[in-house]
């Protein structure tokens, strides 16, 4: 006769915008990927789940698009993300099929066989919106990926040809987030949305994220607009609408001014949500900026 696991309290991390091309940052070189994660005094290791939007393939496949930035993402790093605590990697953005699909697809298998889950990309539209589901302390839960940036519509995964979930259209991400409620007992979705340098959410993004929780998506993390925007909560659940940037270069103070995301689930089920403060103090590198809010839950 099995037994249903007792639930206990589940604490959640997620950030923004996570780039580990040495290209880019080259401050990985000489400090190693480690570096990524040095700062956060453990946090993602500590936690339940934590999960990043990762701003490349991580692949060696693949030749560069003809666009204005063009990332590729070191799979030597993936190690450390994973021993950094990285659960999850959104993969549904801008960057994400920099290098072709091959490589896309690639990234799918590399993180996989690091044991991070990949979600929003796939070989078909029905894989790029298939959550990753995690069952831990007592819960199941399911992450989907969603890419409301595109560079072009052949970026949008369909039947026939891969390519990240869309995260435009809400009767699609309706149905999404309402095939992965039906499986999991929480749903929790990373999206790629917004305006580059907003730091307010817009009203089409608004009117997604209330169709979203309607639909069962307990909590929501957005990024892209590499400017740190509130969180709130919308039909009573929490939605970070911009992270900004995480593991990224140190551009200016706006753009290294950032925050983790922390969404915790009680026995009960009662969920409570903050920024935790944080600041990409060098290449690559962001650092805890407390002091933590005082009506942040404790991890």
């Amino acid at each position: 006769m099995s037994t249903i696991p007792p639930r206990r309290r589940l604490v959640i991390h997620a950030t923004g915008d996570f780039n580990v091309d040495p290209n880019y940052i080259p401050q990985f070189r000489t400090e190693g990927y480690e570096h990524a994660l040095s700062g956060l005094d453990g946090m993602f290791v500590q936690d339940s789940i934590t999960i990043v939007n990762l701003e490349c393939p991580i692949s060696e496949l693949g030749a560069a698009a003809d666009k204005t930035f063009t990332f590729r993402c070191d799979p030597a790093a993936i190690e450390a993300m994973r021993s950094g605590g990285i659960d999850v990697a959104n993969l549904a953005n801008n960057h994400s099929i920099d290098y072709g699909t091959d490589a896309m697809l690639d990234s799918i298998t590399r993180l996989q066989e690091g044991q991070i889950a990949p979600v929003g990309v796939g070989a078909s539209a029905t894989e790029a919106a298939r959550p990753a589901i995690l069952n831990i302390n007592g819960w199941t839960v399911a992450v989907l990926g969603f890419g409301g940036v595109i560079p072009a519509a052949s970026w949008i995964a369909t039947d026939e040809r891969p390519g990240m979930a869309d995260g435009d259209t809400i009767e699609t991400m309706v149905a999404a987030v309402e095939a992965a409620d039906a499986i999991a007992d929480l749903v929790l979705v990373t999206i790629h949305w917004g305006v580059e340098l907003d730091t307010q959410p817009r009203a089409d993004d608004v009117a997604r994220a209330e169709a979203m929780v309607a639909a069962g998506a307990d909590a929501i993390f957005g990024h892209h607009s590499h400017r740190l925007n509130p969180m709130e909560f919308v039909g009573g659940r929490p939605v970070a609408w911009g992270l900004g940037n995480f593991v990224w270069p140190r551009l200016s103070a706006a753009g290294s001014t950032t925050a983790i995301a922390r969404v915790v689930v009680e026995e009960s089920g009662a969920i409570t949500a903050c920024l935790i403060p944080a600041e990409i103090v060098s290449g690559g590198h962001p650092e805890l900026a407390g002091p933590v809010p005082a009506d942040c839950p404790d991890a």
